[in-house]
């Protein structure tokens, strides 16, 4: 699966880096979201659902995952 970020829409990388900094980072110039492992294997079940919490609680929506299942 692949995680997709609208960064018109991203209010911060705060709660992503919370929720899983393996996956996110913040940008320090202007606080938006940094995708460190865009591609998320499917075989690594923990990383798996750590994208799809982060999907889910992102506090703007701008987070989407391509080719879940």
């Amino acid at each position: 699966m692949r995680i997709e970020a609208d960064l018109d829409r991203c209010v911060g990388a705060g709660q992503c880096v919370l929720t899983e900094p393996a996956l996110f980072d913040q940008n320090d110039e202007d606080g938006r979201v940094v995708l460190l492992a865009a591609e998320v294997d499917d075989g690594d079940a923990s990383l798996a659902a750590a994208a799809r919490e982060a999907v889910h609680v992102c506090p703007s929506g701008a987070l989407s995952l391509v080719g879940d299942r």
